[in-house]
């Protein structure tokens, strides 16, 4: 039996810059984001009946790899070399559709699982390689690098991704206290609304090939990933704070929606109660909103009156990791 738990993301700053889309056609990107204490979770047994047993959000029992339906664990198993005699068990703490990155931690979780069933332990960096593999090159998903990255190695990182595809990722450096603050004043609220990354991303790689200023849209920001990761590390978090908001502004440019309006409202309430700026996390369409504020408890009386659940969370510096291996 081997249980392995795997963070969920934040993005903090340079979000879209990580789609190879964009860093193919503008040299690179850059982005900052953080691993949360959100996790999922995957375990893998074996299995004596010599088939596949899968337990995800459905079931699936089949004789040989050849016949999952799963697209990703059918992929992670065939890179693996596993046809059959396992059993794989996966649940999350967050449901998927909510901008944290679920699917990429979901991939390396079980790379991560599946290669300590093999007894071929992968290090962090060859975790996000081998998912991004499976997720951009296999399966020709539209998605970005940075949740493989971040899940694989948690923390709270400044990441690279090169027009070769390569990747340079570092943490950044805080100050205790301003860690601690930091991560005191970030806040999460749930809209209520899910809605398919993979669509959004979609979209987004589908504007990004036919429009210039989409280009120059995420040309800024991957500037503000740049200043998201100056600010930090000088201690400024109120100018972080900013930041966010104008993040938001710009993908609320690059993805006008009758939903991007209705969010957009509810981030400019967060800032007229406390927040110090806000954004949406993730591809769009719904999900969490990110705010950053000192005056906490205006803002959690705002997004109460409007119905936004808030999801407690800390950062989480050990990224995916055997919770259990016997």
């Amino acid at each position: 039996m081997i249980i392995t738990r795997t963070p969920l993301r934040i993005s903090l700053g340079g979000g879209g810059t990580d789609l190879p889309s964009y860093y193919e056609q503008r040299g690179h990107g850059h982005l900052v984001a953080a691993a949360i204490s959100k996790y999922v979770y995957v375990s893998v047994n074996r299995n004596f009946t010599n088939d596949l047993f899968l337990k995800y959000s459905q079931y699936e029992r089949v004789e040989t790899t050849s016949q999952v339906s799963h697209p990703i664990l059918k992929e992670c198993l065939n890179l693996l070399g596993i046809d059959r005699g396992i059993e794989i068990n996966s649940m999350a703490d967050v449901p998927s559709g909510t901008g944290l990155g679920s699917s990429g931690s979901f991939t390396v979780g079980v790379l991560k699982a599946l290669a300590h069933f093999c007894h071929e332990p992968k290090t962090s960096y060859e975790l996000a390689e081998l998912a991004c593999e499976i997720e951009i090159t296999r399966l020709q998903e539209p998605v970005g690098k940075q949740d493989q990255y971040i899940a694989a190695m948690g923390g709270v990182a400044s990441i690279t991704f090169r027009a070769d595809g390569k990747v340079d990722s570092r943490q950044l450096q805080m100050s205790p206290l301003i860690r601690t603050q930091l991560e005191d004043g970030l806040l999460l609220f749930y809209t209520g609304h899910q809605r398919s990354a993979l669509e959004a991303l979609r979209e987004e790689r589908s504007l990004l090939a036919g429009s210039r200023n989409v280009r120059s849209n995420l040309d800024e920001m991957r500037e503000l990933g740049y200043l998201t990761a100056q600010n930090l590390e000088a201690g400024n978090l109120e100018g972080f704070g900013e930041l966010l908001s104008k993040q938001w502004t710009l993908k609320y440019e690059r993805q006008p929606s009758q939903v991007h309006d209705q969010i957009d409202e509810w981030i400019r309430t967060g800032c007229k109660s406390g927040a110090a700026g806000g954004k949406l996390v993730g591809a769009g369409g719904g999900g969490f909103l990110l705010f950053y504020a000192v005056n906490k408890t205006g803002l959690r009386a705002a997004m109460e009156s409007l119905g936004l659940s808030e999801v407690p969370f800390h950062f989480d510096y050990e990224g995916s990791v055997i919770l259990v291996s016997r």
